[in-house]
């Protein structure tokens, strides 16, 4: 049926209802609506509070007795060096017997000089000594018959007195041969060089048939083959170090040395703040001797809470840890760390100790990030 446009505005009933049809139509379409959206919207925002980033397995800090050291860094060098050198001149080399690294004992020989012109020369002295060995006799002689006759007038005074300060002259000269071959005997003993003092070679300038002069540098020896760590420890630990104390030294390839502390210097540089602490090293496994290595100085033990590595976390040259709630939501707490050892790390603020950490993955968490605990169902 067709209502025309003058029908509707004359009769008010028509008019009416027909209102009533637009208004439910209306709402009919704005429920629709709002049913359709309202589900959809909670659902959203439940995914966003319920959904886990993250499985992480937890720990929390631990107190442990951790030793406590000094770090430290210097040369390692020989504890005493010698210095081997030529005590004579002009003679040449004709054997050498040691080389860099030998080990050796004192009076080992080293190096052999020409002997040649050492020994004719020792046989020209002996026959002096002879020589003069027989005029004493002589003159011994003369003089004990001078003492025998006394003042008979045999003998002038004159003649007495003679013989008495020739036999003082032959005695005389004869202790002035002796000591010229007792110093050509010393020569010969000098053609052989010998280690003067148990150690290993550590360098070598002797070679074969050079001639040396006197003082010429021929060797350098570790003497005892001891090598210490000239440590340099800043001012502000000194009183903490005592001679005894057990030290590690690292080389640059890993490798670790135990020692101890020998010798404490009595002066703190005034350039550097530091001073030399002294660690004697074992004989074997032998340290290279000239490295620059660091180590730490045992001062003790002291209690630490630690975590371990894989907790913290490091942004923008700050260290972090992540802490977990009640309802699984972590929480970042910034904290300073000291001592490394084992893969666990001492923080020294920021902790108190009872807090449940995330043990690894705290780089892909950010505040406030829910996450799911292994072994919580359980």
């Amino acid at each position: 049926m067709t209502i025309s446009h003058k029908t509707y505005l004359g009769n008010p009933h028509l008019r009416d209802d027909l209102k009533r049809v637009i208004c439910g139509a209306f709402f009919a379409v704005i429920s629709t609506c709002m049913v359709g959206t309202r589900p959809v919207a909670a659902e959203e925002q439940g995914q966003t509070k319920g959904a886990a980033v993250l499985t992480v397995a937890t720990v929390k800090p631990s107190l442990q007795d951790w030793p406590q050291t000094i770090p430290a860094s210097g040369w390692l060098k020989p504890w005493h060096e010698a210095v081997i050198e030529s005590e004579t001149s002009g003679l040449r080399i004709t054997e050498v017997l040691a080389d860099v690294g030998s080990i050796v004992k004192k009076g080992d020989p080293l190096v052999r000089l020409n002997q040649e012109a050492v020994l004719a020369d020792l046989r020209k002295e002996e026959a002096a000594v002879a020589t003069k060995e027989a005029d004493l006799a002589k003159a011994k002689v003369d003089a004990d018959r001078a003492r025998t006759i006394g003042g008979s007038g045999a003998l002038s005074d004159q003649k007495r007195v003679e013989y008495l300060t020739t036999e003082q002259t032959a005695k005389a000269d004869l202790d002035s041969e002796r000591a010229t071959l007792e110093s050509q005997q010393i020569k010969l003993e000098q053609t052989t060089i010998t280690a003067v003092d148990d150690g290993i070679i550590t360098s070598r300038s002797a070679s074969l048939g050079a001639v040396v002069s006197t003082g010429t540098e021929l060797f350098r020896l570790i003497r005892q083959q001891r090598v210490e760590w000239q440590a340099e420890v800043s001012a502000q630990y000194l009183p903490q170090v005592e001679i005894g104390l057990p030290a590690e030294v690292t080389e640059p390839g890993g490798k670790a040395f135990q020692g101890k502390v020998r010798l404490i210097a009595p002066t703190v540089s005034s350039d550097t703040g530091r001073s030399i602490v002294y660690v004697e090293l074992p004989k074997e496994p032998q340290p290279r001797v000239g490295l620059y290595v660091s180590g730490n100085i045992d001062i003790g033990t002291k209690r630490a809470l630690t975590v371990p590595e894989t907790s913290l976390v490091f942004r923008d040259g700050i260290n972090y840890v992540f802490a977990i709630d009640q309802v699984r939501r972590v929480h970042r707490i910034r904290v300073d760390v000291g001592r490394r050892r084992e893969n666990r790390v001492e923080i020294t603020a920021g902790l108190a100790g009872d807090e449940m950490l995330v043990r690894s993955g705290g780089a892909f968490l950010s505040e406030g990030a829910l996450v799911n605990v292994e072994g919580a169902a359980k």
